[in-house]
């Protein structure tokens, strides 16, 4: 009902503009991203959270132009928080403008609040991959870890600096556009830093008509490491 509501409110004030959305698209590819006008939507970020009665979990609203975010909207309602971005215009939350650049003090691993998401990946080594990883972040020294169950938040909480390191994409458990549409451009208007694990790291896009520049990361990519500054 979220994504219908969304929906119906864009396509009467934008009828020629296209929408990508998360249960629109359940477990069918997801459409490429092209140079038209796009709405990318996820209506529940954060489900099974949302299921549970936990309160971390959002909606998500981006918009991209020539095939590149270009505004972000993301409203948790259980912590009444909103979340807003425009490119070139800097990132808020709740009307107060973000500042990664004088807000965080984080520079090295071992005094960062490092989160990952597992998902819904279960094979064995797939597994192995995820729980390896964190066995050498830990290894190495961290603050200490969190995994929240909301990607997109995840991405809000780097751009407030309330966690310095997200991470995800190791094995089978990376996100898809709607979780990374209109998070990653309030990251980058904080101050913040985003990019793939993998080089040439792409789910899905159409070669001949998105046009994302090479320093920027690709929201089709199946895997992403944030951080609040680029030490981290």
């Amino acid at each position: 009902q979220n994504e219908t509501l969304i929906m119906k409110g864009i396509q009467q004030t934008f009828p020629s503009h296209r929408i990508i959305g998360e249960e629109t698209t359940g477990t069918s590819q997801v459409e490429p991203l092209t140079m038209e006008p796009t709405w990318i939507i996820d209506p529940i970020d954060g489900t099974t959270n949302f299921a549970a009665g936990l309160p971390l979990t959002c909606v998500s609203i981006g918009f991209c132009v020539q095939g590149r975010p270009v505004m972000g909207v993301v409203y948790a309602p259980m912590t009444q928080e909103l979340y807003m971005t425009v490119r070139g215009y800097g990132a808020y939350r709740n009307t107060v403008k973000l500042s990664l650049l004088s807000n965080s003090n984080s520079t090295q691993l071992q005094n960062a609040v490092v989160n990952f998401e597992f998902g819904y990946a279960r094979h064995s080594q797939d597994i192995s991959s995820m729980v390896g990883a964190v066995q050498r972040i830990l290894e190495h020294g961290c603050r200490t870890t969190r995994s929240l169950g909301s990607g997109v938040l995840d991405l809000c909480y780097v751009a407030t600096g309330r966690i310095d390191v997200v991470y995800a994409g190791i094995a089978t458990e990376g996100w898809k556009p709607w979780d990374y549409c209109a998070g990653m451009l309030i990251v980058l208007e904080s101050g913040g830093v985003i990019e793939s694990l993998q080089p040439n790291d792409t789910k899905t896009k159409n070669d001949n008509e998105n046009d994302t520049p090479a320093d920027e990361y690709d929201i089709y990519s199946s895997s992403v490491i944030c951080a609040v500054n680029q030490q981290l």
